[in-house]
């Protein structure tokens, strides 16, 4: 009996964190190579959900440090779940060998056998292997930092964003990187950290690709360097990695009081529009699409009713029923919309429609039913002219539950 709850209670963890497999891969190319591949907190008991994914070159060492924050930041909802590739290179020469190009600048020898291999041996496995959406980040220190910009040399560039810490540069490309940047079609995010204590050559090379990306007029991609003051070459990297992934997830982030005070509450109208943008945003920029969080419905309802702009909750009540349909939610906007007017009439008979859906959020079928209760009696006195009414199997006076 002992041993079935210490198996039961092994399996109920193992869906609560997130799960490392160590990976072997035979490459036509390099021969064995070995890399382990973290799968998100939600991947067992979500079958129908994919995930971006993030390479880690240097895996060894930089995994626990980016695997620290996306798990932090995932189990606030501010940054999305994902699958990491850290790939193992830290034995004898292999991550220079995994790096090498020619005098001209360009991957060479090994270093171009390992180019191919992320791109057509290592990503196919991951992709036929796991549940994964096109997104896809890189990340890497030094080296192999400076190896990630190779990347960016090919008109259709297999990698999303590219994280690049500390980056020795091969020749020209300070130059090369920003002149890429300045013809990318597709959405990227782009990324580069220095410490003020490292060596002369990659901080000088760092600031002049800097110069470079930032001088490039009407830039369609997203860009950020950090030159952190007091770092070293080791300690850039814990304080680069929170900043990295939250410049490219920036947005991701559920509404938070100081964007309701200072964006949402100013605006003048247009408050459901700014959440379905948001969320539109997101879907074109990551391309996954996201359930709207109900806090951020909640948000939006707050700024409509300070406002008193009531006549947004009929499109957020819509919205709602977009999303979460068959539940309280869009009810409860319609609801409030014919309150607020003064069709108390109709208020009364759509809070009633909550009987036969499924409560969400503190929107029970009591809290509603007694809402509609609340407005028995009261002459209707329109402010705004209601919508005609749309014809609905649901009750016209609060039903009754029945009796054994």
């Amino acid at each position: 009996m002992k041993t079935k709850l210490f198996l039961f209670a092994l399996l109920v963890s193992s869906c609560l964190f997130a799960q490392r497999t160590p990976e072997t891969i035979e490459s036509k190319k390099l021969g064995t190579r070995t890399f382990t591949v973290v799968t998100p907190a939600s991947y067992a008991t979500s079958p129908e959900k994919s995930y971006p994914t993030l390479l880690i070159l240097d895996g060894e060492y930089l995994l626990d440090p980016f695997e620290g924050i996306l798990k932090y930041g995932a189990y606030w909802d501010d940054l999305p779940e994902m699958i990491i590739i850290a790939v193992n290179q830290n034995y004898g020469e292999t991550r220079f060998a995994d790096s090498e190009f020619d005098d001209a600048g360009f991957p060479s020898g090994t270093g171009a056998n390992f180019f191919e291999f992320i791109g057509q041996e290592l990503y196919p496995y991951v992709d036929k292997t796991y549940r994964t959406i096109p997104f896809r980040m890189v990340a890497g220190h030094d080296t192999t930092a400076g190896f990630l910009n190779f990347y960016l040399y090919k008109d259709n560039p297999i990698f999303n964003a590219y994280i690049s810490l500390a980056p020795e540069m091969a020749p020209e490309m300070e130059k090369r990187v920003a002149e890429r940047l300045a013809k990318m079609t597709k959405p990227v995010f782009y990324y580069q950290a220095t410490g003020e204590g490292d060596l002369k050559e990659i901080n000088e090379k760092a600031a002049e690709l800097d110069a470079n990306i930032k001088a490039i007029p009407n830039a369609t991609f997203k860009y950020q360097n950090d030159a952190f003051k007091g770092a070293s070459h080791y300690s850039l990297v814990a304080k680069a990695v929170p900043n990295a992934i939250y410049f490219i997830f920036d947005g991701y982030q559920p509404i938070s009081m100081v964007e309701f005070q200072d964006k949402i509450l100013k605006l003048d109208a247009g408050y459901t529009d700014y959440l379905i943008a948001k969320y539109d945003e997101l879907e074109k920029r990551f391309g996954f699409k996201m359930k709207p969080r109900l806090t951020d419905f909640k948000a939006i309802e707050a700024a409509i009713m300070k406002n008193k702009a009531y006549n947004e909750l009929l499109p957020l009540s819509d919205y709602a029923n977009k999303h979460y349909p068959k539940t309280t939610l869009g009810t409860y906007h319609e609801a409030v919309y014919y309150e607020k007017t003064g069709n108390y009439k109709r208020a009364i008979k759509t809070y009633q429609k909550a009987f036969t859906q499924e409560a969400i959020r503190e929107l029970t079928k009591d809290f509603m039913l007694n809402r509609a209760e609340a407005l028995k009696g009261k002459p209707d006195k329109p402010t705004e002219e209601a919508p005609a009414e749309v014809p609905a199997e649901t009750p016209t006076e609060e039903p009754t539950e029945k009796k054994e």
